[in-house]
């Protein structure tokens, strides 16, 4: 494999997570997983402020995470690929299983 094209995808690939790396915005995405929802149906669900929701959408948006969608007064937003769905869901599996083990050390150590 050509180095450069390596290095440019590997930046490419860190630049895209660095996108999950707020919980607001990873709240968003998992809300979006039961499809479009508008910015007042997000900051109903989960209960941050419009402005702040409106600055994470953007950031969402503009890496290619989200798409919009307007209808009528409404602009609704959805994930643009689900395999962003499948992407967070195994992290999150990750997450819980290194929870588990955690959770399992301290209980050996403490008895």
């Amino acid at each position: 494999m050509n180095k450069k094209k390596d290095t440019t995808v590997y930046k490419m690939h860190a630049n895209i997570c660095k996108t999950f790396t707020s919980p607001t915005r990873l709240m968003i995405i998992d809300l979006l997983r039961s499809g479009k929802k508008t910015v007042s149906e997000m900051e109903a669900a989960i209960g941050v402020r419009q402005a702040t929701l409106s600055q994470h959408l953007t950031v969402l948006r503009d890496k290619g995470i989200v798409l919009t969608n307007r209808s009528g007064q409404n602009i609704y937003y959805q994930i643009a690929n689900p395999k962003i769905l499948k992407a967070c869901q195994l992290m999150r599996e990750v997450l819980l299983e290194q929870i588990e083990k955690n959770s399992r050390l301290l209980k050996k150590e403490v008895i």
